[in-house]
């Protein structure tokens, strides 16, 4: 159950600054954390929210790189929905002058998400073959506009019919409706057989097992998720041991024999890696500021709407990013 509360603003703490929200991304951690699902979160009562964006209102001692009245979006572990956060100074970026704030707020995670599978697990490059599941979602949007912004790379994205304009708008060169057709047939003969190099996959459950079968040599998968074990807005036990049931396993002779990788990722386990992570912002900054990604906002809810907002995303409704704002 999701509610507002009141509480007392923030102090910022040694090397902290504080931010006035003017948006907060939702992200599918947060609503597998509502539905008990996500074992990072906090025990409830709970605050969740991995990314904001905002103006800085105040600045803790030891602070010197950042300023009051600055333009900044920030990643939080939690927190975030909240009208007024305080953050480590080194996690809050200024905005490029152009950004507005649904932008700013719409970034950090899924970007960074899209930008970490495909250039620091994978190693995309010129050529490649990525299938993209859920390609009109804040992280498949991420990644089909990081994929064209590749020379030669080819991608495919699962979508519903409705969202396939916006799929390719964002350099998703085959969106694939996966409700009337199999989408691992589709890819098999649009690659005459030979499958693809990378799948990102946050799905899980069997859809593991076919994004595996369909990797080249040398392929890789990558999971990052299990939207699989969600719907309906409710955590369903029977469900949830049936994803665990049909999820493969795999030996390490198997990955040998066969030439092909697996990997996983989970962004909320890498906070503590802060240069990687900054590094890996900074380099989106500096694409948006090319041109090359422009985050896309679906629709913002208030706060009070957040119980709204999580059952428009839980119903496949959105076409990029979802937004809170106070």
């Amino acid at each position: 159950m999701l509610e507002v509360r009141e509480a007392p603003d923030p102090t910022p703490a040694r090397g902290e600054v504080r931010i006035r929200v003017r948006g907060s991304g939702i992200n599918f951690a947060e609503i597998m954390a509502r539905q008990g699902l996500y074992k990072d979160a906090p025990k409830p009562p709970m605050v969740v929210g991995y990314e904001i964006s905002g103006v800085i209102d105040a600045v803790g001692p030891g602070v010197s790189e950042r300023t009051e009245g600055e333009r900044v979006l920030a990643v939080t572990r939690f927190g975030g929905y909240s009208d007024t956060v305080c953050v480590p100074a080194i996690q809050a970026f200024p905005m490029p002058e152009k950004m507005t704030f649904e932008e700013g707020a719409a970034l950090p995670v899924s970007y960074l998400t899209a930008y970490h599978i495909l250039f620091r697990v994978f190693r995309l490059r010129d050529g490649d073959h990525v299938l993209i599941h859920q390609a009109a979602g804040g992280v498949g949007t991420a990644a089909s506009q990081l994929c064209a912004s590749v020379k030669g790379v080819v991608s495919y994205g699962t979508a519903s019919a409705r969202k396939h304009d916006h799929v390719r708008e964002n350099g998703c060169k085959h969106p694939i409706d996966y409700h009337s057709v199999d989408y691992e047939n589709v890819i098999r003969e649009l690659t005459n057989g030979r499958g693809v190099d990378v799948v990102l996959d946050p799905l899980g459950g069997a859809d593991w097992k076919k994004g595996y079968s369909l990797l080249r040599p040398a392929g890789m998968l990558i999971m990052f998720g299990w939207a699989n074990m969600v719907r309906d807005g409710k955590r369903k036990i029977t469900r949830v041991l049936g994803q665990v049931a049909r999820m493969p396993w795999w030996a390490p002779l198997k990955l040998m024999n066969e030439n092909k990788g697996i990997a996983g990722v989970n962004m909320g386990q890498l906070w503590g890696n802060v240069e990687m992570l900054t590094e890996e912002l900074v380099a989106l900054l500096h694409l948006y500021e090319q041109g090359s990604i422009t985050p896309r906002v679906d629709r913002t809810f208030t706060f009070e709407q957040a119980g709204d907002a999580h059952a428009y995303i839980e119903a496949g409704k959105n076409v990029g990013k979802v937004l809170l704002t106070p």
